[in-house]
């Protein structure tokens, strides 16, 4: 899915500085979120064209390879699935990369690399759903993110089975696409009182598996409503306001790069659940930042 043209800001690489991704005029989100401030606001645009661009090269790639069946599927030695789409889909991206950003890093959910803390670093996760992705469920996406010496600054979370795609880059706000129609502005909710909150999470093993199931459930009880919408969707729908909370115990940095970018930019805030800004926690944390305080405070005990 491409997202429309006039949200998509040119993708050389001084871009940044004199265009700028649709309505990046306009005030920013609502308050709430602790993204960093240093850099000027479209510095990273020409960065989100590129994102984009790699997404569009992905979407056709995943679409094509979804509910294939001469789909390859592996076992990972942690035991989870691989296909050929992901593989396939990741060499894209670095592919794609290497020739626009030959000076920059990359990190990717298959093919690795060294998390970089300095300087900048495109992270990929080609299909995060991969389960999903596998059994015929349309619920998955790829992620594309830029962290600059630490702190993650584009991110689009594109996924064509929904006929949907999200972005967000520092200071132009977070966005979304539905079937390619024109970008909308996503601000996180209002919601203040954990008694009217909606979380979402992705199962209860991870939970278990840190022993921090009793606090989770009894988080889970004190809310308005819960579903496991689990992955990335969790996240985009607190983005656009549906959901108030989304929690993981276990997530890798490819996890949740791209994610931060787009819940900071639409006034929420995402840490660990050490309470530590940004994806490097190995956990997640994301809050219309309203509700972030209480829910760190519920699952530390």
């Amino acid at each position: 899915m491409t997202s429309p043209t006039d949200a998509t800001p040119d993708a050389s690489p001084d871009a940044g500085a004199t265009r700028t991704a649709a309505g990046a005029t306009q005030p920013g989100a609502p308050g709430g979120s602790a993204a960093p401030t240093a850099a000027p606001a479209g510095a990273y645009d020409g960065d989100l064209a590129l994102a984009l661009e790699v997404a569009d090269a992905l979407d056709a790639l995943t679409s094509a390879r979804f509910g294939a069946l001469d789909l390859r599927v592996e076992a990972k030695p942690d035991a989870t699935p691989v296909s050929d789409a992901d593989t396939a889909a990741e060499r894209i991206a670095r592919e794609h990369l290497a020739v626009a950003r030959p000076a920059d890093s990359l990190l990717g959910e298959e093919y690795g690399g060294e998390v970089a803390r300095t300087g900048r670093q495109w992270v990929i996760d080609p299909i995060d759903g991969t389960k999903n992705f596998v059994r015929g469920v349309p619920v998955w996406a790829s992620l594309v993110a830029l962290v600059d010496d630490g702190v993650a600054r584009v991110g689009v979370v594109s996924a064509p089975a929904l006929g949907r795609r999200w972005w967000a880059a520092h200071g132009s706000g977070a966005w979304r696409s539905v079937a390619g129609g024109a970008p909308q502005r996503l601000a996180v909710s209002a919601v203040a009182d954990l008694a009217d909150a909606s979380v979402s999470y992705a199962s209860l093993d991870g939970w278990r598996d840190r022993d921090l199931l009793p606090v989770f459930l009894d988080l889970l009880g004190s809310v308005w409503r819960t579903r496991a919408f689990g992955d990335f969707w969790s996240y985009v729908l607190l983005a656009e306001g549906s959901v108030d909370v989304a929690t993981e115990p276990e997530l890798a940095l490819h996890d949740m790069a791209a994610l931060v970018p787009i819940v900071q930019e639409a006034g929420g805030r995402f840490t660990s659940l050490a309470g530590v800004d940004g994806p490097f926690g190995g956990d997640a944390l994301a809050t219309n930042g309203l509700l972030h305080a209480e829910v760190l405070a519920r699952l530390r005990g």
